[in-house]
């Protein structure tokens, strides 16, 4: 994991922002993995801009959300559909075929989110997801007890979670949806590459655990460690309590010029868990507990 601390919640997005850029230039037809929430809301209006001074071309582009309310229509004020229609869809000309979100509307939601990961599947696979960490340590709605295997399945959101919510439905939580359909860890950690980022004093624990803590379901985020490329950006209020912070500003300025993206981005034979899925594949007789179809 490549954990990062820039001076504000600017500058991180900003970081953040030309990461997913620099993966758009090597790879314009690359699928994005996206987060909704306040965090990455910086990040996106960054990317916008820099859309716009460097007429970078999104029209390749494929993204998939990660999760959505159950009962919230598309054209819901809170539904993250409007979300991301309003915080980057509309500025970067992404139309309705390249932006896939999960349906909470679906009278078979179940069959909704088994599909989900047929198109992640036959798109290829993520090659960068971006991700924020909720103040108990959840990425997506994959709340604290979550199987680290996960798949994308409708979950029960946490009381926390709930409250935490409720400012963006009036300061009222009765109503905030009680479930969701989203990606689950195990979905999340196909990508080829994961971003997340955190902000705020309120994730310094949360955030501190994930990236020094051992890895445990009840800090969900934590199984990020496992990825084989993890960048981890805050700013210093989110690092606050991160016992190895000097290092970690070492290693970046030591590393400074380490390509942001991994080499399996355009070179997908590089990509250690291809070797590892071949290597589970004869081990168990051709059955691969790994899926290697999505590590194109």
């Amino acid at each position: 994991m490549f954990v990062k601390v820039e001076q504000d919640y600017e500058a991180m997005s900003q970081r953040a922002a030309r990461i997913v850029a620099e993966l758009v230039r090597q790879k314009p037809a690359a699928v994005l993995g996206l987060a909704t929430g306040s965090t990455p809301v910086g990040l996106y209006r960054a990317l916008i801009q820099i859309a716009r001074d460097e007429r970078l071309d999104f029209s390749r582009v494929t993204t998939f959300n990660l999760d959505e309310y159950e009962g919230l229509p598309a054209q819901h004020p809170q539904s993250y559909h409007e979300f991301m229609r309003e915080n980057l869809f509309d500025d970067l000309g992404l139309g309705p075929r390249q932006t896939h979100l999960l349906d909470g509307m679906a009278d078979d939601l179940t069959a909704e989110c088994v599909e989900y990961e047929e198109k992640i599947r036959r798109a290829g696979g993520i090659d960068l997801q971006v991700l924020g960490i909720g103040a108990d340590g959840h990425i997506a709605f994959c709340e604290p007890g979550s199987s680290l295997a996960g798949r994308t399945s409708i979950v029960s959101l946490h009381p926390q979670t709930i409250a935490d919510n409720a400012r963006f439905f009036d300061d009222d939580e009765r109503q905030v949806p009680r479930r969701a359909l989203s990606m689950g860890v195990g979905s999340i950690l196909e990508a080829r590459c994961c971003l997340i980022l955190a902000n705020g004093s309120n994730k310094a624990a949360a955030w501190a655990q994930m990236i020094e803590g051992p890895v445990s379901s009840r800090i969900p985020a934590s199984a990020l460690q496992l990825h084989p490329w993890t960048i981890a950006i805050s700013e210093p209020n989110a690092a606050a309590q991160l016992t190895m912070l000097p290092y970690y500003e070492h290693v970046d300025r030591e590393l400074a010029d380490q390509p942001a993206l991994p080499p399996w981005i355009e070179r997908p034979d590089l990509d250690p868990r291809r070797r590892f899925a071949s290597w589970a594949a004869t081990a168990s007789g051709g059955l691969s507990p790994v899926r290697p179809d999505v590590l194109h």
